[in-house]
């Protein structure tokens, strides 16, 4: 029973990272490739986990493993925010669908230096 559940978990956190990975491949730009990544990877990482600690029965392995998973669950989002926020701050282009810029005055955007006409 335990190989059942085992694969199970497995299976779904193998689907999960698969997500992830087509996710940022194909996404249009860096904050829903950050977000694809963040969530389906993390959520796939931690199914993994859970798997490993069904099938090592063992209270050094489930300790390693679900302090793996909190570690995971505490700073895949602040990574995420703080990315996001370095990727807008620093002037990357978003996709043109994104039309919603709830930050526009809470920083200065540098000027991207290719299409700001100066330099020597």
């Amino acid at each position: 029973m335990n190989e059942i559940i085992t694969s199970v978990f497995l299976v779904m956190g193998a689907l999960f990272t698969l997500v992830a990975a087509v996710g940022v491949y194909r996404l249009p730009d860096i904050l829903m490739k950050m977000h694809a990544s963040t969530k389906a990877g993390t959520l796939g990482a931690g199914l993994i986990l859970v798997a490993l600690m069904i099938t090592f029965d063992d209270i050094g392995v489930v300790t390693r493993a679900l302090a793996t998973i909190i570690f995971l669950v505490l700073t895949a989002p602040i990574a995420a925010h703080l990315i996001g926020r370095a990727a807008y701050v620093s002037g990357v282009k978003f996709w043109k669908g994104t039309i919603i810029d709830e930050m526009q005055d809470l920083y200065e955007k540098k000027p991207d230096e290719k299409s700001a006409g100066g330099g020597s």
